[in-house]
């Protein structure tokens, strides 16, 4: 909700709302297999209509994933792919997720070099992207393997400050919607 909520504020301040991303690509890289993050992004973003592009090494993008969502919201359009500019191309979002090594029993990476070189957000890849992309990133951030720090820390292009102002303005909504509701319950 809240990375939802981070872009529909950034595409529209005033009114927020889930049809400003019909027709955006959105591009999530990463570890995809181990994270809660890409799932449930990729549910909403399907649901509001986005064109999604999943992209990772295939030890981390298992093809199980190409069905997602395409019974339940074919508004939306999935693309999986093995290599990262694909994804990169026009995309207005690049959402990168973290390297869960802990996750990780079998080598599913030769090496995190190996990774960053292949995967990982540096100013140079954007270039694949529409001129205005935005970068998010869940955290916790390995700076250097998912995303280079100077891309993080760039207000250019990082959404991430703004991510996580958002996520505690709607952990506090969601839990004073909650206690409301336990009060009226009364």
């Amino acid at each position: 909700m809240l990375d939802l909520f981070t872009i529909c504020s950034l595409l529209d301040p005033v009114n927020p709302r889930w049809e400003l991303l019909q027709g955006k690509k959105v591009a999530i890289v990463g570890d995809i297999l181990h994270s809660r993050v890409a799932r449930s992004n990729l549910w909403s973003l399907l649901a509001s209509g986005a064109e999604v592009h999943l992209a990772a090494p295939p030890t981390l993008l298992p093809q199980l994933f190409s069905n997602w969502g395409r019974d339940t919201h074919p508004q939306g359009k999935l693309v999986l792919h093995w290599e990262l500019a694909p994804a990169l191309a026009g995309a207005d979002f690049v959402m990168t997720l973290r390297l869960q090594t802990e996750r990780m029993r079998a080598h599913l990476l030769p090496s995190l070099r190996e990774y960053h070189h292949n995967f990982g957000l540096t100013h140079d890849r954007l270039q694949l992207c529409q001129p205005q992309v935005k970068v998010l990133h869940p955290g916790p951030v390995n700076r250097g393997v998912e995303i280079s720090s100077e891309l993080m820390d760039d207000p250019a292009f990082s959404l991430i400050p703004a991510q996580v102002t958002s996520g505690i303005a709607v952990r506090m909504a969601l839990l004073y919607l909650v206690g409301v509701g336990n009060q009226q319950l009364n």
